[in-house]
């Protein structure tokens, strides 16, 4: 159960495509399985992208989506976006391996995002786009991405993943406002917050290992551990989870910086400045996957993040590195 320090403070804490062939893998008839395939569309959903032209590709205003607090649409969804436009001028044997991101400017969910794809170079075994994202004229995000094929060797090595908690018996983030609900001292402000928050209906399931931290109640170090994974069913298409995996890398990394702060510092703004993802090994979004995170720096103005991404049998599927603005404000001492 939440601490009563923790139920106080979420409020606080918590505010701050040509479409890539997707396997809709049809129910088999059950309805746990039929609803697990429509959670599964709806991350599709936030993927498509419209073919104008076999290097441009266009994503409908419909579909971005503005986090509750936040001036800007999500930041991970335009990597995921960018990433599946990618994909679509490679051939099927080449999968991502690496990609750097900047972000230029604040995305508008009121407007379309366009695409351009510059194949810069196909290689037998590696190559090479580059992902321009514009709105209404101007760009907002650029992106280097490398492919390569399979390639089998003998030699290979990896860090040991680190030991925690299980997700079984977490509690996710939705579930822990959903906690905050029932507290019968909740303002209506705070409701109405949290009522929003929750209708968000995001297809991405969070449980961190350690909440108190993770929502900023104590001071701890700027390291954190969540499991994630894609609500619903994705399909066996490895590039999709590769574009649903990038999405999902924009979650809390940041955040982590903040933590060494606790709730003695408010957050005036927030956003991510770049963003670079290495995909080591296969894996599956719809599957549990830790997240380890932790943040070796924080000032004037910015932080950097660094995170690791592990299947739960051990494996090292992705590395993730990531810079972003954050200006605080001491929080007066109260009397």
């Amino acid at each position: 159960m939440l601490t009563k320090c923790l139920q106080r403070s979420i409020l606080r804490t918590f505010s701050p495509a040509h479409t890539l062939k997707l396997n809709n893998n049809m129910s088999d008839g059950s309805s746990s399985q039929t609803d697990s395939n429509l959670k599964g569309e709806v991350i599709r959903s936030f993927l498509t992208l419209e073919n104008l032209d076999p290097n441009i590709f266009r994503a409908s205003n419909e579909n971005l989506w503005h986090p509750q607090g936040s001036r800007f649409i999500f930041g991970g969804q335009v990597v995921g976006q960018a990433l599946v436009a990618a994909c679509n001028t490679v051939s099927h044997d080449h999968h991502a391996h690496s990609l750097h991101c900047y972000f230029l400017r604040g995305g508008n969910s009121n407007w379309p995002i366009l695409y351009h794809v510059d194949r810069t170079r196909d290689g037998e075994t590696y190559s090479s786009r580059s992902v321009k994202a514009s709105q209404d004229g101007k760009a907002i995000f650029t992106m280097q991405t490398s492919f390569k094929k399979d390639e089998p060797q003998g030699y290979h090595f990896q860090m040991e993943m680190p030991q925690v908690e299980g997700p079984d018996n977490l509690m996710s983030t939705d579930e822990l406002l959903r906690l905050r609900l029932e507290n019968k001292g909740i303002s209506d402000r705070e409701k109405e917050f949290i009522n929003r928050m929750l209708s968000q209906n995001l297809p991405i399931i969070i449980r961190p290992c350690d909440p108190e931290g993770y929502y900023r109640v104590k001071i701890s170090e700027p390291k954190r551990f969540l499991w994630m994974k894609a609500a619903g069913h994705i399909g066996e298409d490895t590039k999709l989870h590769q574009c649903v995996a990038a999405y999902m890398s924009d979650f809390s990394l940041l955040g982590t910086a903040l933590q060494p702060g606790g709730m003695n510092y408010r957050i005036n703004f927030m956003t991510s400045l770049d963003h670079t993802i290495w995909f080591h090994n296969p894996f599956r979004v719809d599957e549990w996957m830790l997240y380890e995170a932790f943040s070796p720096h924080a000032g004037n103005g910015k932080a950097f993040c660094h995170g690791r991404v592990w299947k739960q049998d051990g494996t090292l599927a992705m590395s993730v590195a990531q810079e972003g603005v954050i200006r605080l404000e001491p929080v007066a001492a109260k009397l």
